[in-house]
């Protein structure tokens, strides 16, 4: 175009096209169509003309160079960036200019048309051209920062020039928002903006508001100044449908306009008094299809952000519009869900709380609030958490109404059983929040409260009984003299008569007051005294006759009726003066007494509500305890955390059996999660660390108090747990001095204190010493002198504890002994060991249950501190046994033989001792044996290899000062050579003191020439005749000493394997085989060759009667499992049974052992197919309902997806081998455990013959349902749907055919079919995998076999198979049936009263 200047009046209209295309080509004759794209090379030149016709003509210059501008948009990502800048800016200054000029335009009442058309079609053109350059450079910045990150890193040139978008928009919104303020309305014809000019404005603000980063801080004023123009465009020209739609569209597609447009929402119902944009916006979002809503997981978060954070900035607008949402609530899409159930918390924490609400926000309150408690149990987890956390937030913030309490507290104890890890750890965040802003006590002890709710409960069925009987005489006074007029009328003529007959006269009467008369009246009609008010009526007739009602008219012989007439006008209180209004007074009086009672009994009766609301949440609390306490145990972190903190909180508002949670806990110090031992140490240090008092004595009081009622009919493992804690806080200097004064002071008895508080001070002494030593050794005498004096045979408690805090001393010189320092030994000669000589061996004859334990402890003691131990020892045990022989009372010397005492044996020779002297004799030389073999292979062996090292040492000093400046110069080969060579002869060195050691333990120490071996035979009778040695303490003292012999001597232990073992097997004592459980433990780790064909017997322990051996055989096997001291073969399942054992910490201990082996690699996977094989087996006597338990448990450590294919084939296939309906059952529901992926189902598709004829079977067809059931409910493809229709269609089929064959009857073809189908014979080695023994069933004692040593890797004959059938798995024949053969144990082999196990037949062949 030429630069003349503009026409008049335009031929055509500029028309905002759809694309800028359309502007290339026109739809009509009067429509503008652009004539030229000017090429790249004319555009700079081209600009500055539209610049030098602008400072002539204004903004009126765009008429004639819209072309120029166009084409830089056209060529927009071609140009030079200082090009386009130009044309950004020249536009600004041409929009303003016109801005400018329209102000005056507009106010000229008399505006040409032509005029009007110039500046109309110079509007839309300036305004097109400038949303056209904004959206092109905000797609050129989004282009060249994709995720918003910081758009500083331009590019120099730009950076040059000063030019950044980022802030240039700015000026560019506000120059429109500038713009459209003005009323703009009067350039249209039909003064009515087009909505294509408002959407042109608005949609280069939406497109800034796209960029991820507008949300940012540094972005503020352009995000204002976006949120500002759209305000206009609200107010002034009608956008709202249209910004309700945009919005809604850019919630679902940006997830981070979400608080932008909250904040806007917040400025244009603020600013521009636009409320309805809230309910246009919840309207438009309600108006969703639920079902697209499940489908589009991105645009659910947008409205759900949205949502959630509109009802906390306007939670009174979104209360009023919220309907329109609540049927989402019914929906497939939790995050919906979520987002609404967010938003009505914040209404009810915002609006709907308080006491002052009406009747109606009461109702929508607590409508909102049911809606919350229905969610706790929604089907998905997500929401079940998230109301859990709402309810949270409303309970600390006090918004939760005191008649929801209880209702609220029961889901959150319901919720803790529930499967999500999240869900659960919310739950316990409520309960701990109910705690801690519970309305009811600082303290919630059931008990106390139970006692002062049944006090107030009498008191207010006193108060209604008094109510009752007061209420009783407030009688309206109508009614009273209905009820007394009969009986009053009869005396009144009965006097009347009686005075007519005697003639009597009335007396005067006393009082001139005829108030005081009338109230006499009144009181005796009262007190229904008829003739005395009657006598005093006739006397006031006589005497006031001039006083009402006295003085009414009256006729003669008509007394009767007048005297009525005045009783009943006094006693209905009529108004009559002076008197009578005293009267009425009275009866007001006495009104308000009778009203009073009413308002305390109110206040009475919600006393008693709220006493009883208290111990309904103090009951629920205390029942939420147990399950909190199982929680702690759990394989989540967080919940560990969480169940942890709970029971901080609930110790402090002193619920009951809180600190058995306390104490639960103290165990995981020992977890090797870091967050958990911090959270057991933290939880510690609150309750305990953090004492009450006044003065630093006073908190050292309480401090010892708590601690020592911990230590209260404490188990040991509490005790070392305990002591590791109270270790760690004196390492970290957190016990103050005070507390360790104040033990020794109760210790010692300077301090008055019981025994049980005595114990407590040096238990805790001693723990305290293992943090710090030096507490201990510093006052070793004192210990010695107080803890072992005198009195302590009547407390043998006391003085173990004592031995055991001494040890601490002992214990802290281990890392010197591996040192070159010299190991801290006390003399033999020193107090300790004299007091401890006669302690043992004075106490060694006297009754005492605590001097075994004691004896033990003193015993390593001694071995720990003293200098030639086994001396020491050595004259305890010859002194003991003098003692036992003196006690030995032959039957000879009697002069009458005497019946058997219960409490002594008899020997071959009619001897007799007593049974307690012979139990402290076994047991002490069996711990001086144990404690020999310690002391030979750690300190010996340790001071050996010490003193070798420093003998090396100054050997090598003595031949490095002896060797001359010429030796030192050789060849570094040879000083190569030479430290080889020490290398060399240090490893040797260590071999020759190993071998020594080992020399000593196997042929010297039980040799016929040493002390300990005088013991061995009097062991081995005692085991062998449990008949003569029928003393429970005495045999399980034998067991125990055969065990620590056996440690000592491979040789020996080989030779008494099988008495061991048959003792374990048939002792009918459960101490006997407990401890000779723990004793097999300590075999296996330092015999495994021996031990390991025994392993059988092991694991039979794990089906023991006894709850105590089952416990005991569970924590041994599980530490010989996990250290790999024992084949995990097919009797793990007997570990896997113990999950549904009936004593609740039996099946904690195997839970524990599963979780710990799911962590060694694929241990769980590789077992299970045993012992599904094992457990499915009908003659296993696991129910089914017990078996699947076990298989919910175990199946939930897979969670590797090759493991979870690997064991569906695993298990399809063995439906062929599986022959009773049980065992097809089991099968398919493990099936239904496994988090089955499209791989899985491939796998189940084509493994289908293997169980299509099992699919009969109502029970296995519902698995196969269920399966099917949970692969629908994952996001899935097309591919894997038509997969599972195929599968499901199979499965239909499969199950009619079954049904339909099962109503006729079974034809021959079927039954040849069936034979046809039974397998053949199974090898030997499956043979002898299924009829392996079983422990302690009866069928393994009908029949008797010998009992022979069993003899590892020998073939044995092949066994006839059992009848029984069990799924047999390929890891079955992994296992040579040498491996799996079981030494069988008979009644007839069981020692008898006088034929003990020859040793000679238990040597048997391992040669």
């Amino acid at each position: 175009m030429a630069d003349a200047p503009p026409p008049a009046a335009p031929s055509w209209e500029f028309s905002l096209p759809l694309s800028p295309s359309d502007l290339l080509r026109g739809a009509g004759p009067s429509q503008y169509v652009v004539q030229e794209v000017l090429p790249p090379k004319q555009l700079p030149g081209q600009l500055a003309a539209f610049r030098t016709v602008f400072r002539t003509q204004g903004a009126l210059a765009i008429l004639q160079h819209f072309d120029t501008v166009y084409s830089i948009l056209h060529h927009f990502r071609t140009v030079d960036a200082a090009l386009k800048e130009d044309a950004l800016e020249l536009m600004m200054k041409v929009v303003a200019s016109h801005s400018n000029a329209l102000t005056a335009i507009m106010n000229n009442a008399d505006l040409a048309p032509s005029l009007r058309a110039l500046h109309h079609n110079a509007l839309k053109m300036n305004c097109y051209l400038l949303a056209r350059l904004v959206e092109a450079f905000e797609i050129e910045c989004g282009r060249s920062n994709p995720v918003g990150l910081d758009s500083k890193k331009k590019g120099k040139k730009s950076q040059a020039k000063g030019f950044l978008w980022e802030e240039e928009r700015q000026h560019v919104v506000q120059l429109l928002t500038q713009l459209l303020q003005l009323d703009l309305h009067r350039l249209w014809n039909s003064f009515v903006v087009e909505e294509e000019f408002i959407s042109l404005v608005t949609g280069c603000c939406y497109r800034i508001l796209e960029n991820p980063s507008i949300g940012h801080q540094r972005h503020r004023p352009t995000r204002d100044a976006v949120i500002h123009l759209l305000g206009v465009v609200l107010l002034r020209y009608g956008h709202m449908l249209s910004a309700t739609l945009k919005v809604v569209q850019m919630l679902q597609h940006f997830e981070h306009v979400a608080p932008v447009f909250v904040e806007a929402v917040g400025v244009w119902i603020k600013e521009y008094g636009m409320k309805s944009i809230v309910g246009e916006l919840l309207r438009e979002i309600g108006q969703k299809c639920p079902q697209e809503l499940s489908r589009d997981t991105s645009g659910v978060k947008g409205y759900a952000a949205f949502l959630v954070e509109l009802a906390g900035k306007t939670p009174a607008i979104v209360l009023a519009n919220i309907s329109v949402l609540l049927h989402h609530l019914d929906g497939e899409s939790y995050g919906m869900r979520n987002a609404i159930l967010t938003a009505m918390a914040e209404v009810l924490l915002q609006v709907l709380n308080g006491e002052q609400l009406e009747e109606a926000s009461k109702n929508t309150r607590d409508k909102f609030l049911d809606t919350l408690q229905a969610h706790t149990c929604d089907v998905n987890s997500f929401v079940r958490s998230r109301v859990l956390q709402l309810f949270t937030r409303i309970v600390q913030q006090k918004a939760l109404p005191l008649t929801q309490f209880q209702s609220v507290a029961c889901l959150a104890v319901g919720r803790l059983q529930d499967k999500s890890v999240n869900v659960v750890k919310n739950a316990i965040q409520l309960l701990a929040a109910f705690l801690s802003n519970n309305p009811f006590s600082c303290k919630l002890n059931c008990t106390d409260l139970t006692e002062l709710l049944e006090k107030e409960k009498q008191k207010l069925q006193e108060m209604k009984s008094k109510g009752r009987t007061k209420t009783a005489v407030v009688i309206p006074p109508e009614e009273e003299w209905e009820a007394m007029q009969p009986e009053l009328q009869a005396t009144l003529k009965s006097c009347l008569c009686s005075q007519k007959q005697d003639e009597e006269e009335v007396g005067e009467l006393e009082t001139e007051d005829p108030a005081r008369l009338f109230e006499s009246i009144v009181q005796l009609l009262r007190k229904s005294n008829y003739k005395g008010a009657i006598h005093l009526t006739q006397q006031g007739m006589r005497q006031f006759q001039a006083v009402e009602p006295f003085s009414g008219p009256r006729t003669k012989g008509d007394d009767e009726d007048f005297i009525l007439s005045v009783l009943r006008t006094l006693y209905l209180g009529s108004q009559a003066e002076g008197g009578v209004q005293e009267s009425t007074d009275g009866e007001e009086e006495q009104a308000q007494e009778v009203e009073q009672p009413p308002e305390e009994l109110v206040k009475q009766e919600m006393l008693v509500q709220y006493l009883q609301d208290a111990y309904n949440f103090s009951a629920k609390i205390t029942e939420a305890l147990s399950l909190v306490s199982r929680l702690m145990y759990e394989s989540s972190v967080s919940v560990m955390q969480e169940a942890i903190e709970f029971f901080v909180i609930v110790s402090q508002f002193g619920v009951p059996h809180a600190v058995l949670g306390v104490r639960r806990m103290l165990p995981l110090v020992w977890s090797k999660e870091p967050g958990i031992r911090d959270a057991v140490l933290d939880a510690y240090r609150t309750l305990y660390l953090n004492p009450s008092g006044d003065s630093e004595r006073a908190q050292a009081q309480h401090l010892v108090k708590s601690l020592s009622l911990l230590l209260v009919d404490a188990s040991l493992g509490t005790t070392q747990c305990l002591g590791e804690i109270i270790s760690e806080f004196v390492q970290k200097d957190e016990i103050k001095p005070a507390v360790v004064q104040l033990l020794w002071e109760q210790f010692t008895e300077k301090l008055q204190c019981s025994a049980l508080e005595r114990h407590a001070a040096i238990m805790l002494l001693g723990m305290m010493a293992r943090g710090k030593p030096e507490i201990v050794g510093s006052n070793l005498d004192v210990l010695v002198a107080v803890g072992l004096d005198e009195r302590v045979h009547g407390d043998y408690r006391l003085a173990r504890e004592v031995c055991n805090a001494i040890s601490k001393i002992a214990s802290s010189q281990k890392s010197g002994l591996e040192k070159r320092s010299h190991p801290f030994r006390l003399p033999q000669s020193h107090q300790l060991f004299e007091r401890l000589h006669e302690v043992i061996t004075v106490g060694f004859a006297t009754s005492s249950a605590y001097w075994i334990p004691f004896t033990e402890t003193a015993i390593a003691l001694i071995y720990q501190l003293a200098e030639g131990p086994d001396e020491i020892c050595a004259r305890i045990l010859q002194c003991c046994s003098q003692q036992a022989l003196e006690k030995l009372v032959s039957e000879g010397a009697e002069a009458e033989p005497k019946p058997p005492s219960p409490n002594k044996v008899a020997d071959d020779d009619l001897s007799t001792i007593d049974t307690m002297v012979l139990t402290h004799l076994i047991s002490l030389a069996g711990d001086v044996a144990l404690q020999q073999l310690v002391h030979l292979e750690l300190s010996v062996s340790t001071e050996l290899r010490r003193r070798r090292v420093l003998g090396e040492e100054r050997e090598a000093k003595e031949k490095a000062a002896s060797k001359t400046k010429v030796q030192n110069d050789k060849s570094t080969g040879n000083d190569t050579t030479m430290e080889e060579d020490l290398g060399l002869v240090g490893a040797s060195a260590d071999d020759t003191e190993a071998e020594l050691i080992r020399t000593i333990t196997e042929a010297e120490l039980l040799d016929g020439k040493q002390l300990l071996s005088t013991f061995i035979p009097l062991a081995l009778k005692i085991c062998n005749n449990p008949g003569l040695y029928s003393d429970p303490a005495l045999s399980a003292a034998a067991a125990l000493a055969l065990g620590k012999f056996c440690m000592i001597s491979s040789e020996f232990c080989d030779s008494q394997l099988r008495l061991f073992f048959t003792m374990m097997e048939k002792s009918a004592l459960p101490s006997v085989r407990a401890n000779l459980m723990i004793a097999a433990g300590d075999l296996a780790i330092r015999f495994p060759n021996l031990v390991e064909p025994w392993t059988p017997h092991l694991y039979a322990r794990l089906r023991d009667p006894c709850r105590s051996v089952r416990q005991t055989a569970a924590l041994v096997m599980t530490h010989l499992i996990l250290k790999d001291m024992v084949k995990v073969k097919g009797q793990v399942s007997e570990m896997a049974a113990l999950l549904i054992d009936p004593e609740e910490d039996i099946v904690g201990l195997a839970r524990n052992f599963f979780t710990e082996l799911s962590g060694k690699d694929n241990a769980v996977y590789n077992l299970l197919p045993d012992i599904i094989s094992r457990l499915s087996d009908p003659d296993s006597g696991i129910e089914e309902q017990p078996f699947r338990i076990v298989m919910r448990q175990l199946f939930s450590y897979i969670t590797k997806e090759k493991q979870t294919e690997s064991l569906v084939e695993k298990l399809c296939q063995r439906f062929r081998t599986a022959r009773t309906e049980r065992q097809h059952r089991d099968l398919a529901y493990c099936l239904t455990l496994l988090p089955l992926t499209e791989r899985g189902l491939h796998k189940m598709q084509d493994n289908f013959d293997c169980f299509a004829d099992k699919i009969q079977d109502a029970a296995v067809y519902n698995c196969f349902l269920t399966v099917l059931g949970r692969v629908r409910r994952l996001p899935t493809k097309p591919e894997m749907k038509a997969l599972a229709e195929e599968f499901e269609q199979k499965l239909r089929t499969c199950h009619n055919r079954g049904l339909d064959s099962l109503t006729e009857d079974p034809p021959r073809e079927s039954i040849d079919h069936k034979v046809r189908n039974t397998p053949a014979p199974r090898t030997t080695k499956k043979a002898v995998a299924s009829s392996r023994r079983r422990p302690l069933r009866a069928a393994n004692r009908e029949a008797d076999s010998p009992f022979t040593t069993p003899e590892p890797r020998v073939s044995k004959p092949r066994r006839k198979t059992s009848r029984h059938i069990s799924v047999v798995f390929s890891s079955d024949e992994e296992n040579s049936p040498e491996e799996e053969l079981s030494a069988e144990l008979t009644d007839a082999e069981t020692p008898s009263k006088t034929t003990p196990i020859l040793r000679a037949s238990s040597r048997r062949a391992r040669r």
